[in-house]
């Protein structure tokens, strides 16, 4: 084990040489996909939750499409299918994006995580207390203002458990990136195991490190939750 670590730990933890690898991708893949996804997810919930047909049923398709195909499958048509596309190759801008297998990992991580996100902030926000609401109005809030002082803070802070599931899910998630070609941590663990063909130490140091990173972020969901969920818990008679 120790000889394996001795030669392959820098390309676990983050380099190989002068590319980012290892732990390092896996975690600036997760931090993109999260980013990108949970920008997108918020004005896509509030369109979710719209009684406007026209707005909350293309969310409604877009999110029903990448929950109910897998990830793996997502991200061969972006990487594959989509540079497939004369109209794609043919457009300088797009030719250099989708060529690039780390921006299209990232854009299938970023869709696929967004669908999800979406849903579990469509869910808070529609299981806002009818009172909240009422006294928000009451108070001659408009609507704008409604959504951004009383409905999303209160949405956001009791979507915390459900979002810090998704994000491990996410972090399990970025070990299809190598269909891709991008080095994350699953790669590098496959390149070891290839090389000196001691799957149990290749694999069980990669196996470490994903368990690590999901306890921690465990533990600052914890802390998140503990400050912004206070009020949900109940009060101690003295």
């Amino acid at each position: 084990m120790m000889d394996l670590l001795l030669e392959y730990w820098k390309a676990y933890l983050y380099s190989d040489g002068a590319r980012m690898t290892g732990l390092a991708m896996t975690l600036w893949l997760l931090v993109l996909s999260l980013a990108i996804g949970l920008a997108a997810a918020v004005p896509l919930a509030v369109a979710r939750t719209s009684s406007c047909r026209a707005l909350s049923m293309p969310v409604r398709l877009y999110t029903y499409l990448f929950r109910g195909t897998p990830l793996y499958v997502q991200l061969l048509l972006i990487y594959s299918g989509v540079y497939g596309l004369s109209v794609v190759r043919d457009a300088d801008l797009l030719n250099q994006f989708f060529r690039n297998g780390f921006n299209c990992t990232v854009l299938a991580f970023g869709l696929n995580t967004c669908a999800y996100t979406t849903e579990i902030f469509a869910g808070a926000i529609a299981s806002t207390a009818y009172g909240e609401v009422e006294a928000a109005k009451a108070y001659g809030m408009s609507r704008l203002t409604l959504y951004l002082r009383v409905i999303l803070p209160s949405a956001l802070r009791r979507s915390l458990p459900n979002y810090g599931n998704e994000v491990i899910l996410m972090l399990h998630a970025t070990t299809v990136a190598f269909v891709a070609t991008v080095p994350d941590l699953l790669k590098v663990a496959r390149d070891a195991n290839a090389a000196t063909y001691r799957s149990f130490e290749s694999f069980g140091f990669a196996a470490v490190l994903y368990l690590i990173v999901s306890l921690a972020i465990v533990h600052l969901f914890r802390r998140a939750e503990h400050k912004w969920l206070a009020f949900l818990r109940p009060v101690e008679k003295k």
